[in-house]
């Protein structure tokens, strides 16, 4: 068995172990999602935790681990009789990114349940982790559908598995814990807001401190027994204190003053809802505990509003997570009670309890990567395109669009924008199932196996069913795409004005990306070449940070840019090819530049002011994608009194159709669009 690393041995990240020991002291406070960049800790500080938290009591053989004292009266194991249990270790569950239903759930054996009416079920991990951790790393990556399963046992404290009206229900109440890498992408809101704490990690910039951590990691990796032994002392000391915290809990007094400095803070941050009142009350409560206090204090309540605040704050998909502390301590200042005695300094909440002394936070899983600075797009100045190059200009405001859906019946992941086959979703049909069944389509089944009860020797009221009787559900419901942005950069863009508004509409389309689920990908074109200036990703925050720093001038490589797309798209299908793709070209449509010319066949195609031979390679390469039958759409960026139509010539080499950006706010943009795909991928 793998010897963890101990938990008093992660060097810094005081918030994250703090929201962790929290949680371990108070269940109710409700889970924990660290966010960070890649080798900050996150994962390996949660699976310390699992050896901190107190052994739990269970029925002797019950595999849902119910509790001796108070048995579960609806455990499929049961009925348990009140008496004594054997005590074991509390169970850390990671629930895997591209796990099933049924391995979340559990599984129902149908065949048996309609031919001999028994509940045959195979407990999933919602069960193995019921009064223990249920980790997600990735969770951000986590399937729609089991974000679904999550909310409803989270809310519920229950697992319930139906199956065309035969249905098992378990306890499963456990505590969440979800790491996440911003930079693949966000929760959805309503996950978001089901985690009790969030907590953002950094990797230290102090050498010292990295110094630490690597001397740290590499003793571990060495010889984890012995190193594991270095820390047992401090291990064993958080452990007990975590157990005189749990017991001085109910104990805690939240005052009326607490409790109205808590309403007015969530108050003055607008967060919706009441859980974060709740959750703040829950916190503070668990910091006294912690700090071995019975009175919640001011600080409590500012540390809890630290914690369970700033990923409630976010207004759109693109806000980062934070917290304006000046506001909180003049909303804690305006609301306090009578002055309180000094806290005991040696007790108070951030002490941490038998852990290092360095205070800020270092990776433990080898370091992490240099990230990009502000406003770097990863794309090199060209050569001989200064000349009018401007400086990135900011997006205007951006607004909603309609549905840009990709026509036909897809297969790809999860998500709200085409048409897909899917395991969710209305039904429209039945069939025999490829390998397990999950959707029983119950009046099909019943019809292939009706004919042969005579046969079979019916007498009975059961049904005698067998396996290739069984059929599955099939259902149509939505798909998420792969949506390519392909944006001239060039000096034809670069009026501010104009690039504003050409930014604020791809960032509207990025938005509605962000809400159905969509991967991103944004491929810029200007001076001599194109540049993959995001590959495709489901972080849509990246693409728009990426798009907001974009720089303009230089010649318009048109063509460049769309082979540049056309291979982007040729490596992602093998990646993902079942995940459909919607390519939106933003330009003006014109075509300039030598690197254009350079991809022609014959020497000295293509002249530094234009004319037709970068159009005309623009079009070659556009009919690639309408060869493909890709689906695309232009987005004509012309303006002024005269107009070339050069966009709309793009649009028909590419399959597609062409709106302004006038008309991309309009009603009937999502018809057109369709009306254009459709005729496209009938061309095709």
């Amino acid at each position: 068995m793998t010897t963890p690393f101990p938990f008093t041995a992660v060097v810094g990240q005081d918030d994250l172990r703090l929201a962790l020991l929290l949680n371990a002291v108070s269940p109710a406070v409700g889970g924990v999602l660290v966010r960070g960049e890649k080798g900050t800790a996150k994962s390996t500080a949660v699976r310390a935790l699992s050896a901190l938290l107190p052994q739990v009591d269970v029925v002797p053989g019950c595999r849902f681990s119910c509790d001796p004292g108070s048995p579960d009266p609806a455990c499929p194991d049961g009925p348990h009789e009140p008496g004594s249990g054997t005590a074991r270790p509390a169970r850390m569950v990671e629930l895997p990114v591209g796990a099933s239903e049924d391995r979340l759930v559990g599984a129902l054996d149908i065949e048996r349940a309609l031919a001999e009416g028994v509940k045959a079920f195979e407990p999933g991990l919602l069960a193995d982790a019921h009064r223990g951790i249920l980790y997600v790393d990735e969770v951000n990556l986590l399937h729609d559908h089991l974000v679904d399963l999550l909310l409803d046992a989270a809310a519920m404290g229950a697992s319930y598995v139906e199956r065309e009206g035969v249905s098992v229900r378990h306890a499963a109440r456990f505590l969440l814990v979800g790491t996440m890498n911003p930079e693949e992408g966000e929760l959805r809101p309503q996950l978001l807001d089901r985690f009790g704490l969030t907590v953002e990690v950094a990797a230290s910039r102090e050498p010292d401190q990295r110094v630490e951590v690597v001397r740290r990691r590499l003793a571990h990796d060495d010889d984890p027994a012995a190193f594991a032994a270095r820390w047992a002392e401090e291990e064993a000391a958080v452990r007990q204190r975590i157990v005189a915290a749990r017991e001085l809990l109910p104990s805690v007094r939240l005052g009326d003053g607490a409790l109205r400095q808590i309403a007015a803070t969530c108050a003055a941050f607008e967060v919706d809802g009441m859980r974060a009142d709740i959750v703040m009350a829950r916190t503070a409560t668990a910091l006294a505990a912690w700090a071995g206090r019975t009175d919640v204090l001011a600080e409590d309540v500012r540390q809890a509003a630290l914690l369970a605040l700033p990923h409630r704050r976010r207004r759109n998909p693109f806000d980062a997570p934070g917290l304006d502390e000046d506001t909180l301590d003049e909303t804690l200042q305006e609301f306090a009670g009578p002055e309180e005695d000094d806290p005991d300094p040696d007790g108070g909440p951030g002490g941490g309890g038998g852990q290092p002394a360095p205070d800020d936070g270092a990776p433990q899983d080898g370091g992490s990567a240099a990230q990009p600075e502000a406003g770097d797009s990863g794309e090199p100045q060209p050569s001989g395109a200064g000349a009018g190059e401007q400086s990135a200009v900011r997006a205007s405001e951006p607004f909603r669009t309609k549905v840009l859906s990709v026509p036909g019946l897809g297969e790809g992941a999860s998500g709200r924008r085409s048409r897909a086959r899917t395991e969710h979703g209305r039904t429209i049909g039945a069939r025999q199932p490829r390998g397990a069944l999950t959707k029983l389509h119950l009046a099909a089944t019943v019809q292939a196996a009706a004919p042969h009860q005579r046969a079979r020797g019916r007498s009975g009221p059961g049904l005698v069913v067998r396996r290739d009787d069984l059929r599955q559900a099939a259902r149509e419901g939505r798909e998420g795409n792969l949506v390519l942005f392909v944006v001239d950069a060039s000096g034809s863009m670069a009026a501010r004005q104009r690039m504003s508004a050409v930014k604020g509409a791809v960032l509207s389309l990025l938005l509605d990306a962000y809400q159905r689920r969509d991967k991103v990908g944004l491929v810029t074109f200007r001076g001599r070449d194109a540049q993959v200036a995001l590959p495709p990703t489901s972080s849509v925050d990246a693409a728009a940070a990426r798009l907001e720093s974009l720089p303009t001038g230089g010649r318009t490589p048109l063509a460049a840019g769309l082979l540049k797309a056309h291979e982007v798209l040729r490596v992602e299908r093998l990646r993902d090819p079942a995940r459909r793709a919607l390519v939106v070209v933003v330009t003006d449509g014109r075509a300039t530049g030598k690197g254009a010319a350079r991809n022609a066949s014959g020497p000295g195609g293509g002249r530094a002011t234009g004319g037709t031979e970068p159009v005309a390679l623009a079009g070659r390469a556009a009919r690639l994608f309408a060869a493909e039958g890709v689906a695309s759409v232009v987005v004509d960026c012309e303006s002024g009194p005269v107009r070339l139509g050069l966009a709309g010539q793009l649009a028909s080499e590419l399959g597609g159709t062409a709106v302004t950006l006038d008309e991309l706010r309009a009603d009937s943009i999502a018809g057109l669009v369709r009306d254009a795909q459709g005729t496209s991928r009938r061309a095709a």
